[in-house]
């Protein structure tokens, strides 16, 4: 008899910095989307395909569901909840080490309403004790019988991922292979270089500054003489004051960005890169609709 084939689509939704990246890169075994101390990392949707012989998962990342303060704040909590529409399993993550709150509760309410299999995962169990997890649980009673399944979980250090997987693969419906079996993300080269130096710039400057980035690669051009890419980047900042920090000292601060990215850059490409970094000031770009959509934020 024929194996049958199973395959979906998993919406991984929480609060900013839950551990929702982690998460789905544990599941992929490399880091195919930015991690960042700093809430808010994720901004777009960002579709990861996990397959093995007899089954195919399409893992989508999500912006955190957050209170906006700007339009780009906006545009992240609509992509979040938008990313509910058509997929068969939504995973709600919440972190267990932290007190549990209105910013759950309201998830959780976005999950009861949706129609599809729903897991509840709480994540970094390995910072919490069995007394403080059971407390968490206790907490979340009355929601407790919309989730299929409750698992709890530490992205970070792999505890019970096999088994969040094992459920996600038994509740997925019989389907198609949706992506080729060697595709595992469905974003372009460039998006990701943008996301690999942004990634820098929120683990070097501090505070509003690297919310207020946006990273946007003008060309990336491989020579035809030598085995090098050239790659030409726009930082776009909303303040003036901010482009100092970046560029930093005798331009040691964009230095470090630089060099840090381009060694990601150089595994992903798998060859050398030349990259170029331009600091410049786009004032008020995260409430500028015309600025978001040239931004890629449509």
């Amino acid at each position: 008899m024929e194996k049958k084939f199973k395959s979906g689509f998993v919406s991984i939704i929480g609060r900013p910095n839950v551990g929702k990246s982690t998460l789905i890169n544990s599941f992929m075994g490399e880091r195919l989307n930015i991690i960042s101390s700093k809430p808010q990392t994720t901004r777009n949707t960002i579709k990861c395909i996990y397959t093995k012989d007899d089954f195919q998962v399409v893992f989508i990342d999500t912006p955190g569901i957050h209170k906006p303060k700007h339009k780009l704040g906006e545009y992240m909590v609509n992509t979040a909840v938008q990313s509910l529409k058509g997929v068969d399993i939504v995973v709600a993550l919440i972190d267990c080490s932290m007190q549990i709150g209105t910013g759950d509760l309201f998830i959780f309410n976005i999950v009861k309403e949706a129609k599809m299999k729903k897991i509840l995962a709480l994540n970094k169990i390995d910072k919490v004790s069995k007394h403080d997890l059971e407390g968490a649980l206790a907490k979340i009673t009355e929601y407790q019988d919309i989730f299929d399944a409750i698992i709890p979980i530490s992205a970070m250090e792999g505890n019970n991922m096999d088994i969040l997987l094992k459920k996600i693969k038994e509740l997925l419906p019989e389907g198609p292979m949706y992506f080729p079996d060697d595709m595992i993300i469905d974003m372009p080269e460039r998006f990701i270089v943008a996301e690999y130096i942004r990634e820098k710039i929120l683990l070097f400057t501090k505070e509003e500054i690297p919310h207020g980035t946006a990273v946007e690669v003008i060309s990336m051009k491989e020579r035809t003489d030598k085995d090098l890419i050239d790659i030409e980047v726009n930082i776009y900042c909303d303040k003036k004051s901010h482009k100092g920090i970046i560029i930093g000292k005798d331009g040691n601060m964009i230095k470090d960005i630089g060099s840090k990215a381009r060694i990601d850059i150089d595994n992903l490409l798998d060859i050398k890169v030349n990259l170029q970094l331009w600091v410049k000031v786009r004032k008020d770009w995260r409430d500028n609709p015309s600025a978001l959509k040239d931004l890629g934020y449509r």
